[in-house]
């Protein structure tokens, strides 16, 4: 990338889960990688978790009272006009102070105000949509900004096409190179001996699929399989109590991954939820996956994010009102099926998109050269 007298300065907004935050931080990264003198401010909503994870990345953030219309009648709705306005405020003068040379939407509340201020002052917007299924402020901002990279076709029903680039999610560096599987094996002290599922329910853990193991602890033991099972931080007390698992037990009961290239390293195969950037990665680690999409998400867009795979033989879905019942059964069953395992294995991997980050910077470059 070729420097410029002064540095470039962006600003990075969205957030309120994993989904919007880890990506926008991905672009973050690649941008410092390509221009290293680059600043570099990220605005978020208040209350949420981008405020605690943008600046352990190493970044600033300035966090606007934005919070989202409750699909409920609950009085927190009376306060969402006036937290909307302040925000729109707060947002002009964050736009007007920094100077921003573009401005990129990654989702999520707080991108609406700040990319509204930014197209209105004339500044360059970019958004990035990760799902199937356009969320809201994405919708709401489609004529406010010049490009809108996405990770999955047919997203002209949401958007102009004219502005779409079909790029793929920006995903974390490391998922390109993983260890290798002996190590990752000894750094969860198990055997090499003996298969491991590898079971994802997300940061805050999801009740279907940690009850979908429970119901099956017998069968698992019997079946001399290992796991990693990540319960999430809403169910690990109760799921630690209820499985009672001896420390040197093949079955471990985890909070959280933080170490997602080992846990994905010793997988022989995984069982996930199906949020646009877990999707994304399983497709760069290239191997057999069950995926169980939330229901519980807006326009059930994670049943439409698996079923995309699935479609192209490139994954096996499970749906949250069978889980319970199946799931295990049928991990345990494609654990056993070779043929399967391989072509799931080849399938999700010709989806991947490894560049998505490079090529989203670059396009983000282009438009404010």
């Amino acid at each position: 990338m070729s420097q410029t007298q002064k540095p470039y300065r962006f600003i990075i907004s969205g957030g309120g889960t994993g989904g919007h935050i880890f990506p926008a931080l991905a672009i973050a990264d690649q941008i410092k990688l390509e221009a290293p003198d680059s600043e570099i401010l990220f605005v978020g909503a208040e209350s949420k978790m981008e405020m605690q994870k943008v600046p352990e990345a190493g970044y600033k953030i300035l966090g606007l009272p934005i919070a989202g219309i409750q699909r409920s009648l609950t009085l927190k709705n009376l306060a969402f006009p006036f937290k909307l306005l302040n925000s729109l405020r707060q947002a002009k003068k964050i736009v007007k102070n920094f100077k921003p040379d573009a401005v990129i939407g990654v989702g999520g509340y707080a991108s609406g105000p700040t990319l509204r201020a930014a197209s209105n002052a004339g500044i360059p917007c970019f958004l990035q949509e990760q799902n199937s299924y356009a969320g809201l402020t994405n919708k709401w901002l489609k004529n406010k900004v010049q490009k809108i990279c996405v990770a999955y076709e047919g997203m002209e029903k949401y958007f102009p096409a004219s502005k779409l680039q079909i790029t793929g999610n920006p995903v974390r560096k490391g998922l390109m190179n993983l260890p290798d599987k002996e190590t990752a094996l000894k750094h969860y002290k198990l055997s090499a001996e003996t298969p491991v599922i590898l079971v994802l329910g997300g940061s805050l853990g999801a009740r279907v699929i940690n009850e979908s193991v429970m119901k099956h602890l017998p069968l698992l033991k019997e079946s001399n399989v290992q796991m990693l099972w990540q319960t999430g931080k809403l169910y690990h007390q109760e799921m630690l109590v209820r499985a009672n698992q001896p420390d040197n037990s093949p079955i471990k009961v985890l909070e959280f991954i933080k170490e997602m290239e080992m846990a994905y390293a010793t997988a022989d195969i995984i069982v996930s939820r199906a949020g646009a950037l877990s999707v994304s990665e399983l497709a760069i680690i290239g191997k057999p996956v069950i995926f169980v999409p939330s229901s519980g998400v807006a326009e059930d867009h994670q049943t439409k994010n698996a079923n995309s795979l699935v479609q192209k033989d490139a994954a096996i879905l499970v749906t949250d009102q069978e889980a319970v019942e199946v799931l295990i059964p049928k991990a345990l069953d494609l654990l056993e099926d070779e043929e399967l395992k391989n072509e799931l294995a080849t399938n999700i991997k010709k989806l991947a998109r490894p560049n998505a980050t490079e090529d989203i910077v670059k396009i983000i470059f282009s438009m404010i050269k």
